[in-house]
């Protein structure tokens, strides 16, 4: 009777204690498309020596997150298999979130692997100093985190916080991976949302920034976001017309740099909502450092039959695809408009970017189904604008995707 006694008391203490914690999920199964561009440094070099750069023309992807929370702990893990066309299936896990965190009424405190999203754009977010999250993805998915320490303070209309990111990194990590520390304070004023941030990396240094948000009328709200830092880290190389036994793509930093947004949203009654945005991006390679790119893609491309190996040209050819991630933005200007709408369970939507500098278009359209469980997401997206133009020049020219996904 005792064990009896003691087996029900310890299985009323586990299922209480199973009883705090929450669990979810999703599984999405999807299908992608994609067919490469004919222009560009990667275009030519697969037409030089085909293989050179074998480009992705889609494949399908079983993707499932899982979420448990409990007061005082947060994780998120993904488990993925994703079968190339043409190619074997792999398998992969990862943490997305995994972090642990304390409640003393006005301060919150917490630490681990968490995603922290700052700033009020959408297109581009300036002052996204510790997440540094992708901007415009194709098919969206739960961001991974930063590994971080986070210190909170909060009032009726203030907050305050202070982010050791990456504390563990060593100094010469670069990008999101390198260890600064960040602050923000937000105040809200009625219809008006003020931020400030401040970053001091270690090695980038220090940076400032500043974004407000306001809520115009019960239709129109504006917003924008301003950034100095002291050095980013970039991509460069030195201008060459010969070939190259190396990558000349290399990491390289960028001191004094700006970067502007502005923008807005206006939204009707039938929700039918516009938004639309412009900035600038200093840490972007400059209109001279394009055209120096172009002007080498026309020195090797035309190098063929002229005595060097033809795997020699393809390979310098491909190399010069590394300029397409030397920043978040290709361009320094950029013009964003997006087009929503919302009616019961559909939303379609159409948004295109676009670059002054030289005409090039990004053109995004999806579709979108939510029911109570299930969500089925299709579109696509193409590249457009002259030849010469820098997205025109992107590896895949057409992308498309069908996915459907279970919330569970």
């Amino acid at each position: 009777m005792q064990r009896l006694i003691v087996a029900v008391l310890l299985s009323a203490a586990t299922a209480s204690c199973l009883a705090q914690w929450e669990t979810s999920g999703q599984l999405r199964s999807q299908w992608d498309a994609a067919r490469a561009a004919d222009a560009g440094p990667l275009a030519a070099a697969n037409l030089i020596a085909p293989g050179t750069a074998p480009l992705s023309s889609g494949g399908a992807t079983v993707q499932t997150e899982l979420h448990a929370s409990r007061p005082g702990f947060k994780a998120v893990v993904t488990l993925q298999s994703k079968r190339p066309q043409g190619g074997a299936t792999t398998t992969q896990a990862w943490v997305n979130e995994l972090v642990a965190s304390h409640d003393a009424g006005a301060w919150q405190f917490a630490a681990g692997k968490k995603a922290l999203a700052w700033d009020v754009g959408y297109g581009f977010r300036p002052n996204d100093m510790v997440q540094q999250e992708e901007r415009r993805s194709f098919a969206s998915s739960a961001a991974p985190g930063r590994a971080m320490l986070v210190a909170e303070h909060f009032t009726a209309d203030t907050a305050w916080s202070l982010v050791w990111v990456n504390p563990t990194a060593e100094r010469a990590r670069r990008g999101a991976q390198e260890p600064a520390l960040a602050a923000r304070v937000y105040r809200r004023d009625g219809a008006l949302d003020w931020h400030g941030f401040a970053r001091l990396g270690a090695h980038t240094g220090p940076g400032l920034g500043a974004a407000l948000a306001w809520v115009a009328t019960d239709a129109l709200e504006l917003h924008g976001s301003w950034r100095y830092q002291r050095r980013v880290d970039t991509r460069g190389m030195a201008p060459s017309n010969t070939l190259l036994p190396t990558n000349p793509w290399q990491a390289n930093s960028a001191d004094h740099v700006q970067q502007l947004l502005v923008g807005g949203t206006w939204t009707h009654a039938s929700q039918l909502s516009v938004l639309a945005e412009a900035w600038w991006d200093g840490a972007a390679l400059s209109d001279a450092q394009w055209r120096e790119w172009g002007q080498r893609n026309q020195h090797l491309a035309v190098l063929q039959g002229k005595g060097p190996p033809a795997g020699a040209i393809a390979g310098n050819l491909a190399w010069q695809a590394d300029a397409f991630g030397a920043a978040s933005n290709l361009r320094r200007g950029n013009v964003f408009v997006r087009l929503s709408w919302q009616n019961g369970a559909w939303q379609p939507t159409l948004d295109l970017l676009y670059t002054p500098a030289d005409a090039g278009r990004l053109v995004t359209a999806s579709l979108t189904w939510q029911g109570d469980r299930v969500t089925v997401q299709g579109g696509a997206r193409a590249s457009a604008g002259p030849r010469a133009a820098v997205l025109r020049q992107l590896p895949n020219h057409v992308q498309q995707y069908v996915n459907v996904t279970w919330a569970f």
